[in-house]
């Protein structure tokens, strides 16, 4: 992984230069304006989007880096379109087949949300290093631990991929090439020796922390608090959201 992640966009927008604080606390808070959207407002999902699209053209995020991204998404996408089929209730029928009038909305409701909720991750992702993401999360309080992990998984994973290549090079040179599941016991043993490896490592590493004086909490490396106007800017997407999720309430509101 590069210094700044492979979802990270380098650039000098005014999104880019918030600080991680502000962006996490910002995506949260539209996430949670969307969750508690309800299925039936087409209208404020579209206006969501907009939202976001507006994010994206402000930090100069193309649309292709997005959808190239949004391949997270499928598993959601796959259990969507299962839910009609399997689900029960009142029928009717779409293309040929026989669908569940609650599941198609079911179906809806997660593709819906979770596109939304995963393209305002992939702009926080495109926007923020992740080394700055663990210093937002310490300025937000969350538990120590927490951050500790991310930050060694962060900083660690560069070294077990090598070690993943260099297991699989050692492999093909003996003249293994996994091509059906009577080579699974191979790949499941590996596996194991590689498990057995980054416990190892990490004992040793944990060892020499210890030896230089950590006490179970990483010192804090940069990024200060945020003003005022850093607050207002970065909550301007959330508190769209919230307009639009406030007006849907009112009497006579499009539905």
């Amino acid at each position: 992984m590069s210094a700044g992640g492979p979802l990270y966009v380098p650039g000098g927008s005014p999104v880019h230069r918030l600080p991680p604080q502000c962006k996490l606390l910002a995506v949260l808070a539209f996430a949670i304006v969307v969750v508690a959207t309800p299925r039936e407002w087409f209208w404020a999902f579209g206006l969501y989007a907009g939202l976001l699209a507006a994010v994206a053209a402000v930090a100069r995020i193309r649309p292709g880096h997005i959808l190239r991204r949004m391949v997270i998404e499928v598993p959601f996408v796959l259990f969507a379109f299962l839910v009609p089929v399997v689900g029960t209730g009142e029928r009717t029928v779409l293309l040929g087949l026989s669908l569940s009038v609650p599941g198609l909305w079911a179906a809806w409701n997660i593709l819906a949300k979770a596109t939304l909720g995963v393209t305002a991750s992939i702009l926080l992702a495109s926007t923020t290093e992740p080394r700055d993401m663990l210093v937002g999360a310490q300025r937000l309080r969350v538990p120590d631990l927490l951050v500790q992990i991310a930050m060694f998984m962060l900083r660690y994973l560069d070294v077990i991929m090598d070690e993943m290549r260099r297991m699989r090079v050692a492999r093909e040179s003996r003249g293994f090439r996994a091509r059906d599941v009577r080579h699974i016991p191979v790949i499941a043993r590996s596996a194991g020796a590689l498990f057995i490896r980054s416990y190892e490592r990490g004992e040793r590493v944990h060892l020499a922390m210890l030896s230089r004086g950590y006490a179970g909490r990483m010192p804090m490396t940069h990024a200060g608090p945020a003003t005022a106007g850093q607050w207002g800017t970065a909550l301007a997407l959330p508190l769209a959201a919230l307009a639009v999720f406030l007006s849907g309430l009112l009497p006579g509101s499009v539905l």
